[in-house]
């Protein structure tokens, strides 16, 4: 669990990293498990306002959860906040800095989704990633190129952080 303020992304990325390497996960594995991590925390935080408030930067922060397991051929991560809605993607423009979350974690994930936390107000978004991300840029699968999802995860964060 972590106070949902703007700090907690890095925590959350320093603990995914953390566990992966205690599990021995592929590195090129956990390098998507950090994006995805990155995008649901920021989302989560935005969305984790305790009872009664309007911002999460308010005297009073909300908290977030994040859970790391194993699954048969990779890892699943789950991150938890207080906001009963369901993740909605959106179209965000070129310029945005934000609101690709939502857009990266089908493409870098094999499946993904979420659920109520009931009884507990909130939601669970969830992430399956394979300790292996298939295909690399170029490679050629049933005659249609496929794109690594560890590299489009980069170039979006790229773009991002111009």
């Amino acid at each position: 669990m972590l106070a949902a303020t703007p700090n907690a992304v890095a925590w959350a990325r320093r603990h995914t990293v953390d566990v992966l390497r205690s599990w021995r996960f592929p590195a090129e594995g956990t390098e998507v498990a950090c994006l995805l991590v990155s995008e649901l925390a920021t989302d989560a935080i935005r969305h984790a306002c305790p009872p009664g408030t309007t911002a999460p930067d308010s005297a009073v922060p909300g908290t977030i959860l994040l859970r790391l397991w194993l699954a048969n051929a990779g890892i699943v991560l789950l991150v938890g906040d207080s906001d009963p809605h369901p993740p909605m993607p959106r179209a965000p423009s070129d310029s945005a800095t934000g609101g690709r979350g939502l857009l990266l974690t089908p493409a870098m994930s094999s499946r993904w989704g979420y659920y109520s936390r009931h009884p507990l107000p909130g939601k669970f978004v969830w992430a399956e990633i394979p300790a292996r991300p298939a295909g690399a840029l170029g490679d050629q699968r049933n005659g249609q190129e496929e794109t690594n999802p560890l590299l489009l995860g980069q170039v979006l964060t790229a773009l991002r952080e111009l």
